[in-house]
């Protein structure tokens, strides 16, 4: 069956394999010491127009969310995040788990809105008994959001000088972070992210890597112990070439904005093909996460046939279901999902 279901259901792009494969007999330095790692940050900080970042080498999202926040924070501190953040519906808990609170706002479309923020703030810091609650430390945003819609560059300036006017840190998961960056009608650049924001981490995982996430801390402003702090949280490869690698491919010749880039044309024709069906959306997505409005006897008779994920319930006959595409989609593939639509 074809699979719609996720953007890392795949193994490596093919030149992200060739690079592992070229240098598996040379030998290196241990935990990400090697050249490799070195050779990626510099691009990767290059790319993002900010020489004195610190980038570090994680493997999957949930551990570099969960390792980043812990770092920032303090025992008495928590981090905002909408309603729908991934650390808030998708991570099974693991910010809670450092003992760190997930303090939520209302989502709208997907994101979060300025002014319910600094209202939320205001507040915070006039209440007179604010000693007894969570110190909100930190910002958390996704780009794009887990409804694949995007910030504007207005609405992140809007954000971040909301997170300076209360020394608050700003951080970005970027998980799909290439999705966003070469989507139709965005406005935001990678060096204009890294300079509004005070760390956020470029997604390999679901962008073309067997695994990996880059950390990016903006302005030389990692903990002095991050290293440490990613050992405690068994977030620290052996082997950290691996990720060095990957993402020294990934960074070459804009690898990583050109499969992003293929990915959001594969969706679009895939949203074409679901309109010109007559199908509903949940939301407008300009990446390559598409929602889908199905009826409950199409699901089950498209599950037959194609592989996609059911994301909720929009009333008591039809569904909410995701469809998303990678560098590995194909026109084939799309022509296939049409056939039984």
């Amino acid at each position: 069956m074809i699979s719609f279901e996720s953007d890392y259901n795949n193994g490596a792009h093919p030149m992200v394999l060739q690079r592992l494969i070229e240098t598996n007999d040379k030998q290196s330095l241990c935990y990400g010491d090697d050249e490799w790692c070195e050779q990626a940050k510099e691009k990767i900080k290059a790319a993002c127009g900010t020489p004195n970042a610190q980038v570090f080498f994680l493997t999957g999202g949930t551990q570099t969310n969960a390792t980043v926040i812990d770092s920032i924070l303090h025992t008495y501190e928590g981090v905002i995040a909408i309603d729908t953040g991934h650390i808030n519906v998708h991570e099974a808990g693991a910010i809670e788990f450092t003992e760190h609170k997930i303090i939520t706002l209302r989502e709208h479309n997907g994101k979060m809105d300025p002014n319910e923020l600094e209202k939320y703030l205001d507040d915070y810091m006039h209440d007179g008994s604010n000693m007894h609650a969570v110190y909100p430390g930190l910002v958390y945003l996704t780009f794009p959001t887990e409804y694949g819609t995007l910030y504007s560059a207005k609405e992140l300036d809007a954000i971040w000088q909301i997170c300076r006017k209360y020394n608050i840190t700003l951080y970005i998961d970027g998980a799909r972070l290439g999705y966003g960056l070469t989507a139709t009608g965005n406005d935001i650049t990678l060096p204009y992210l890294a300079k509004h924001c005070d760390v956020f981490y470029i997604g390999g995982t679901k962008v073309g890597a067997l695994c990996g996430e880059a950390v990016v801390f903006t302005h030389n402003n990692a903990h002095p112990h991050f290293f440490s702090i990613q050992k405690q949280h068994g977030a620290v490869v052996a082997k950290g070439r691996l990720h060095g690698l990957q993402f020294d491919a990934l960074f070459t010749d804009n690898l990583y904005f050109n499969i992003s880039r293929h990915a959001n044309v594969m969706a679009e024709k895939m949203r074409d093909i679901f309109a010109k069906k007559g199908y509903k959306f949940f939301i407008d997505s300009p990446t390559n996460q598409q929602f889908v409005i199905l009826n409950n006897t199409k699901l089950a008779e498209l599950r037959q046939h194609i592989i996609f994920s059911v994301w909720g319930k929009a009333d008591t006959s039809h569904t909410i279901c995701r469809f998303t595409t990678s560098w590995s989609t194909t026109e084939e593939d799309l022509k296939e999902l049409e056939k039984f639509l």
